[in-house]
């Protein structure tokens, strides 16, 4: 039970150089590995492992969890689930209203890259959409939307284009040349002639689903459909005459298409009519636009806080010298001008690293999280060159974006503005983005987690050990003994204490046991 002093030096004096070598060692390999898998855990998750495990499991078993106070219990449990619906809120995925064209310009970068720039997620996710927009629970009375339905669900790209096809050959079908327009046409050309194509198709189903509307559900469900697939095809027309370079008919057909179904929000054709009219420069529209959709009762994006904050520094940003600035003060007009930007940093943070080319574009993809990485992205793809035609805006961004950081020192906790900053963005971005090529932006930073560190250190510390224990044995081996016998030297004078105090008989039965 009890060892003496010499027992402790005898065992000491038996320990060769070469046992510290292989202890040291060890030590420091297992030490690397944890570190390496933590790391890989880190950046592939955000969170370390150990952290994670440990307030996941050993927690609760230490007692982690107070269940004294039912009262406490319920309020709780109340808090969390209303926690939890607040974050389904905040990571709710919307489609990108400026989103490509899967044949004509996705595929396109595929087949010139060989990278794929869009994830499996993001195309399920545009499935599910495809499903909601373009079927009902009528399509099997109708032979070519029944074929239509099962290619909406089809995973394969030709199998899809193949079920088109059949479609066309029994009847005109418009969901059919809207499937042939995404992902078939190989140029903006072709998918606008498709698209002419579905139009004449999808106006007819229209008129006569509008016209039967009233006589059931069904017929509801019907128009419901026909409605969503006209709207969709003119916006897709809009967008193919803004990317062939008749942006006046774009920025028409966008203005028609929000008087004939203003219902009908969606979409988010505004956005896509705030592009165009930036590209014509008209800028007294693009501020009419802004003061009907920036308003506190709508949902806010980062084409709406990012154009309303180019509008206030086209004003100023022309004379704007950092160095005046700082002499003389801010005028009001360069003061609504920061408060503009600041509020749109505060909204996405991810955007001015890709406006200032800080960061390297990709495609947008297909979908996109406000507030996140992939909205940045979508935002910045398009609207970069509006920002570089404005003279001084992107010097003025480049000057002030980063004191909106001062104003939210804890963004998670509490915004200034707007709510305080979701944390799940991180997660959903990293299923809407390509990540093998794009490193996603994460905000706030993350610093590395304690178990990193301390891995590092240990690794670090047990590799120089076994260096200078496989360099200096002699010298390394005398330091271990003094170091545990210094170790065990307040348990040898416990022992002597013990051994003085008790009977010298019962003491030699303790050591002999």
């Amino acid at each position: 039970m009890f060892g003496t002093e010499s027992s402790l030096s005898m065992f000491l004096n038996t320990l060769t150089p070469k046992f510290y070598v292989a202890l040291t060692g060890t030590s420091s390999l297992i030490s690397g590995l944890i570190l390496i898998f933590e790391w890989w855990y880190f950046r592939k998750y955000g969170t370390s492992f150990i952290e994670q495990v440990s307030v996941s499991h050993l927690r609760p078993l230490l007692g982690g969890v107070d269940n004294s106070s039912p009262t406490n219990s319920s309020s709780s449990s109340n808090g969390e689930a209303d926690s939890n619906r607040q974050s389904v809120s905040e990571c709710k995925v919307w489609r990108n209203p400026l989103n490509l064209f899967r044949g004509a310009e996705y595929n396109r970068y595929t087949w010139v890259t060989g990278r794929e720039p869009l994830t499996y997620y993001d195309m399920n996710l545009s499935a599910q959409d495809h499903q909601t927009f373009f079927t009902c629970d009528s399509d099997h009375l109708r032979p070519p939307d029944a074929i239509m339905q099962k290619a909406w669900r089809e995973r394969n790209p030709q199998a899809r284009i193949s079920a088109a096809h059949e479609a066309l050959e029994l009847e005109d079908c418009a969901t059919a040349y809207i499937l042939l327009a995404e992902e078939e046409a190989t140029t903006i050309v072709e998918a606008e002639k498709l698209f002419k194509q579905a139009l004449k198709s999808g106006e007819g189903c229209y008129r006569r689903s509008q016209q039967l509307q009233h006589h059931g559900t069904q017929y509801e469900a019907q128009h419901r459909r026909d409605t969503n697939v006209l709207v969709y095809i003119k916006r897709r027309l809009a967008m193919c005459s803004r990317k062939l370079g008749r942006t006046r008919e774009a920025v028409k057909m966008m203005r028609d298409l929000m008087k004939e179904f203003p219902l009908l929000s969606m979409f988010n054709i505004h956005e896509n009519l705030l592009e165009s009219l930036l590209e014509l420069q008209s800028y007294a529209d693009v501020q009419a636009v802004l003061a009907k959709y920036d308003d506190i009762s709508l949902p806010k994006s980062a084409t709406i806080c990012y154009t309303a904050a180019l509008l206030k520094a086209r004003a100023v940003s022309d004379k704007f010298s950092p160095e005046a600035a700082s002499r003389r003060g801010l005028s009001t007009a360069e003061m609504n001008a920061v408060e503009a930007i600041h509020r749109a940093v505060e909204f996405n943070p991810h955007v001015p690293k890709y406006l200032l080319e800080m960061k390297s574009l990709i495609l947008p993809p297909e979908h996109i999280l406000k507030r996140g990485d992939s909205e940045a992205i979508a935002y910045a793809f398009f609207h970069l060159q509006h920002w570089k035609r404005v003279e001084g805006a992107l010097n003025l961004l480049h000057c002030t974006w980063e004191g909106t950081f001062r104003m939210i020192p804890y963004p998670l906790e509490k915004g200034h503005l707007f709510y305080p900053y979701p944390i799940c963005t991180e997660t959903a971005d990293r299923e809407l983005l390509p990540t093998v090529f794009h490193e996603v932006s994460v905000y706030p930073k993350k610093e590395l987690p304690f178990f990193i560190l301390f891995t590092a250190g240990l690794c670090s510390f047990t590799a120089m050990l076994a260096l200078l224990t496989h360099q200096f044995p002699e010298l390394m081996g005398v330091f271990a003994k003094a170091f545990l016998s210094t170790l065990f030297a307040p348990l040898n004078f416990i022992m002597e204490k013990v051994e003085s105090v008790l009977p010298s008989s019962l003491w030699h039965q303790l050591t002999r046991i």
